[in-house]
């Protein structure tokens, strides 16, 4: 029950960062079309402060960077095999483009600016959890700009390793685990480490903030009437992170290695779907109502979910 209420209230904090963006569209403090400057600062400064801080401070040992290894390889295998799974229960109908999109958003979440937060409050002796955040967003970006954007499209020239590997987060995720390697805690000035927390901790409240806007400028009767909506929402938010659980159970794993796993699994849909529908101008509208859908259920299933860690 303590994992329970732990992750309940920091879950509903989150959300509670939404009410101030919300509230500022509505007034006509802020507007929808003027998002891309907070998303830029978010994507390139505040997330890779966010994940240069849980690895800097971290001390080397084996274990731990094995841990690391074995964690990017269970996230994948349990990303891009329910999303195999999923279009080959649908047949010929994966050629629909939103069953396409459930297989995708099923399994991509917000392992970062969402999730770190929840690990870290559940485990909070145990700081090698917000680094499984950072390395389930490596394997998400893997993911997304290879089996992802194919899956999406169906076209093969779309693939981009390039992408998947060269973008801020796998960027400051490789700075990260280069100064772990080099026993950064021993020798980086407090000063530096100071601002790279500071950074870290602008991120969840930021990306919070942008959703509260996104909320207020969309239709309520398109996010909370639309079926798939609701069925991609259930996949992210039950039936992947139980799919994830299960995977870990054959193995001799840790509880923070197993829980960290369930809950980044449960995290709502991420915003990387938006980017992708945008790029290949299609399905807009249906990524981010399913990122602001299974962001306000989060408040329900993530700390149910945790009853098992």
């Amino acid at each position: 029950m303590i994992s329970f209420t732990v992750t309940f209230g920091n879950v509903l904090l989150m959300l509670l960062y939404l009410l101030p963006g919300f509230l500022l569209c509505r007034w006509k403090k802020v507007k929808p079309e003027h998002l891309s400057t907070p998303s830029v600062i978010l994507l390139y400064v505040c997330g890779p402060g966010m994940f240069l801080n849980a690895l800097i401070d971290l001390d080397v040992t084996p274990e731990l960077t094995a841990r690391m290894g074995l964690f990017i390889l269970f996230s994948l295998l349990g990303e891009t095999a329910l999303m195999l799974l999923i279009l080959l229960l649908l047949g010929r109908r994966r050629k629909e483009f939103g069953l396409r999109m459930l297989s995708i958003a099923s399994v991509m979440g917000n392992v970062g600016f969402f999730g770190m937060p929840v690990v870290r409050a559940l485990f909070p002796d145990a700081p090698e959890a917000a680094v499984y955040s950072c390395m389930f967003n490596v394997s998400l970006n893997i993911v997304a700009w290879t089996v992802g954007v194919f899956t999406l499209t169906g076209e093969k020239k779309y693939i981009s390793l390039r992408a998947a590997l060269i973008n801020p987060s796998v960027l400051a995720a490789a700075a990260g685990f280069i100064l772990y390697l080099l026993k950064s805690n021993a020798w980086l000035p407090d000063l530096l480490r100071g601002g790279f927390r500071t950074l870290g901790a602008m991120s969840t409240p930021l990306c919070m903030l942008i959703l509260g806007i996104r909320l207020a400028s969309m239709d309520p009767k398109k996010l909370f009437t639309t079926p798939l909506v609701w069925i991609i929402s259930a996949g992210k938010l039950i039936v992947f992170p139980l799919f994830c659980w299960a995977l870990t159970l054959p193995f001799n794993l840790d509880p923070v290695f197993r829980g960290s796993v369930l809950i980044l699994a449960a995290t709502p849909c991420a915003s990387i779907l938006l980017n992708l529908a945008e790029i290949h101008h299609n399905g807009q509208e249906l990524a981010a109502n399913c990122a602001l859908l299974s962001t306000l259920l989060s408040v329900v299933t993530i700390p149910l979910l945790s009853l098992l860690t």
